[in-house]
């Protein structure tokens, strides 16, 4: 990412004319070259150096210090800060480089991913081109159905939108705080500013760590911490061995951060603090001219190249790692990146930089028909944008057409005797049922979550606690005067085996209620969601509490049932085992059910997927799916809802346990029937659910 010009404006020296200009500072080059190495390690080997995300940090404390000094020095200079033109010189530092790879990126996903992720790249490649990346992405942490999404090849493009927002936004402020003539209060506004949003971030990283990550308010005070060393400039100058321990101590402080984080620690909020000091003590040491302890090092000629090209580095690498495996896939070794394709994907993202370093970004920032005309520059700039649109536009135009295809054929195979769960039912004479799959792209024709179109939309009638509706109400009784009442609640994992129930709702004139609430396992009980307690719990419980009773009103024949609760897991504080939390919270809700009259049937949950195996194996492997196989005693792991079930003495609680469609003696499997049996790492595909139709009915002596 880009952190201002490669000089340091900290140390003036003197020009032959006389005019004060910025000295160059290799130990910020340095700190640019650690920046980037942790973000690529951390990419790459996310197990060995779990919290090099922190490189991102390192990055906006200096983006804060030299786009600072340099917007300072200008109104101590001139008495204003000309936007256009700092604006101008942005643009031609930035975008050309970004706008090559994003334009590489959306040539390549056409021509090496599958088409349903071309739609999520098309998107994603707009935000990036409009700097709104963060935003989107801030707004996807939050959304269930987008949790499983794969990561996009632009999706590191979001802290260079939150940069882009603050060089928006920044020379505004320092504008205003220079019309203040006390010097100590224009650093006292910066100072502000940056309390504020430390706390901000700290208050928001504790209610949604998700969305926290993202969002530029979250992140101003790190840009804003290095703004302050900007306002002291030369006048604080540490003494020789007090910088050389500083700026020591502030790159522990980087190494400690980035070796003992991980996705679990509550970041950025108040533990970000580490890695941003850690930066500013490494730029005050740096304000003492001469050699310090690190210099032979952090001068050296490999560091000092590799924070020269660590924008562009920053740019390229991610989307290499996303399509390394599409490019190579007999290189990976059981789904994964062998050490080997790793080293070339390092190799190829060094040349890949050096290159647009050396032929794009160079030339372009200092070509004369641009640098001598702002209005060119903004031009250009609306061009560039305007073609990824367009070019985004039509591969979102082909996903469509793919979709539609795709979407004809899933449908002509259905019919099949063989086709999915069937190829293991007994007496079906299928001979390869765990065969290579007739269509390996999960696209909007495997949404397991896809909305029925014949039935209404979702009801407001039955809510969690923050106005989410959750409900829909199917009506399939032709109208018949006392109907069949059925309800199939849960979370998403529930949510997956509607396409079955509302096949055989069809067929025996249900009124079929579908009621979901994603991550919530519906039992009284406290849950665990995402590693932490937190005000969702809440939300979960008086929800599923309502919800129960509102059930019980309706007087229902049956009830289906089914959540995550492997890992939606119970916590009373009595120290009590998951069985028997779970059984207590569930018993309590199901004999209101079957009091109410209904038969309560628990519908056990599939075999693990993404948790034990590679989340593109089939895709990667469509010759020979078998070598997506596991262990059935790994893939289908004790669950509580199951053991609830098992265990219940009520005899209108029924188990629906259909792991044998999933697996035979030994192992499970990932295609069956020539089809794909999930749809991303936690659910099923709905063609493969559907497949189970009859198998339901029959489990639960029904009419299927």
């Amino acid at each position: 990412m880009d952190t201002g010009t490669l000089s340091g404006p900290v140390r003036p020296s003197q020009s032959p004319g006389g005019e004060r200009r910025p000295a160059f500072r290799p130990d910020i080059q340095a700190l640019r070259a650690v920046a980037v190495g942790l973000v690529v390690l951390n990419h790459l080997w996310p197990a060995r150096l779990s919290g090099g995300y922190v490189g991102v940090d390192v990055f906006f404390v200096i983006s804060g210090f030299l786009i600072s000094s340099h917007l300072i020095r200008e109104v101590a200079s001139t008495g204003r800060i000309r936007l256009a033109r700092f604006y101008a010189r942005r643009v031609r530092r930035l975008l050309p480089a970004a706008f090559l790879v994003l334009a590489f990126i959306l040539v390549a996903a056409y021509l090496l991913m599958p088409f349903p992720r071309w739609e999520a790249n098309a998107q994603e490649a707009v935000a990036s081109a409009l700097y709104w990346e963060n935003w989107l992405l801030a707004a996807h942490s939050v959304d269930y159905s987008h949790l499983t999404d794969s990561a996009s090849l632009s999706q590191h493009y979001w802290s260079l939108s939150v940069e882009e927002q603050f060089y928006l936004c920044w020379p505004l402020l320092l504008l205003l705080l220079f019309k203040i003539r006390a010097r100590w209060a224009r650093l006292a506004g910066v100072v502000v500013v940056g309390a504020a949003s430390l706390g901000f971030s700290i208050w928001f990283t504790d209610v949604s760590k998700s969305q926290a990550y993202f969002v530029t308010p979250v992140r101003v005070w790190e840009f804003a911490l290095g703004a302050v060393l900007a306002f002291g400039g030369a006048k604080f100058v540490l003494p020789r061995i007090a910088a050389n321990l500083a700026s020591l101590a502030g790159f522990a402080a980087i190494a400690v951060a980035a070796v003992l984080f991980d996705g679990q620690t509550a970041f950025p909020g108040a533990t970000a603090l580490l890695p941003a000091v850690g930066t500013a003590l490494v730029i005050l040491a740096g304000a003492r001219e001469g050699r310090q302890w690190h210099t032979p090092l952090s001068s050296s000629p490999p560091v000092q190249w590799l924070g020269n090209v660590s924008y562009s580095l920053y740019l390229w690498h991610w989307p290499l790692i996303l399509l390394a495996p599409f490019a190579f896939p007999d290189a990976l070794a059981a789904g994964a990146l062998t050490w080997q394709v790793k080293l070339g994907v390092v190799a190829a993202s060094l040349l890949a930089a050096y290159a647009s370093k050396r032929l794009v970004e160079d030339p372009v920032r200092t070509w004369r028909p641009l640098s001598r005309a702002t209005g060119m520059t903004f031009a250009s700039m609306a061009a560039g944008m305007l073609v990824v649109c367009v070019a985004a536009g039509g591969l979102t135009w082909t996903y469509q057409r793919h979709v539609d295809q795709a979407a004809r054929e899933v449908t002509a195979e259905r019919d099949s005797p063989c086709h999915g769960a069937r190829a293991l039912m007994a007496g079906s004479g299928c001979e390869d049922p765990f065969g290579p799959a007739k269509t390996v792209e999960m696209g909007p024709a495997n949404r397991y979550y896809t909305a029925p179109a014949d039935c209404p939309p979702l009801m407001s009638q039955y809510s969690a606690s923050d106005g989410t509706k959750t409900t829909t109400k199917c009506d399939f009784s032709q109208g018949a005067a006392n109907p069949t009442v059925v309800w199939l609640v849960g979370d998403s994992h529930a949510q997956q085996w509607q396409g079955p129930l509302l096949s055989i709702a069809r067929k025996n004139h249900w009124l079929l209620y579908t009621s979901y609430l994603g991550g919530c396992p519906f039992a009284g009980i406290r849950a665990v969601q995402y590693g932490r307690e937190t005000v969702a719990d809440q939300r979960c419980m008086s929800w599923t509490k309502s919800m129960t009773g509102e059930i019980a009103a309706t007087r229902p024949a049956y009830v289906f049932t089914s959540f995550y609760s492997r890992h939606e897991p119970a916590q009373d504080h009595s120290g009590r085992s998951q069985a028997e939390q779970y059984q207590e919270g569930l018993n309590a809700y199901w004999s209101k059910w079957t009091a109410a009259g209904a038969t309560v049937f628990v519908l056990a949950d599939p075999p693990l997927n993404g948790l034990v195996r590679p989340n593109d194996c089939v895709l990667l492997n469509p010759d020979d799916p078998r070598q997506c196989a596991v262990d059935r005693s790994v893939a289908q792991p004790p669950d509580p809802l199951t053991a609830a079930a098992k265990a219940s003495t009520d005899p209108k609680v029924r188990l629906l346990d259909l792991t044998d469609y999933f697996c035979d003696q030994r192992r499970c499997y990932a295609v069956i029937g020539n089809v794909v049996v999930y749809y991303d790492p936690n659910h099923l595909n709905l063609d493969y659910s559907l497949s189970l139709d009859r198998v339901i009915a029959q489990a639960a002596g029904i009419p299927g």
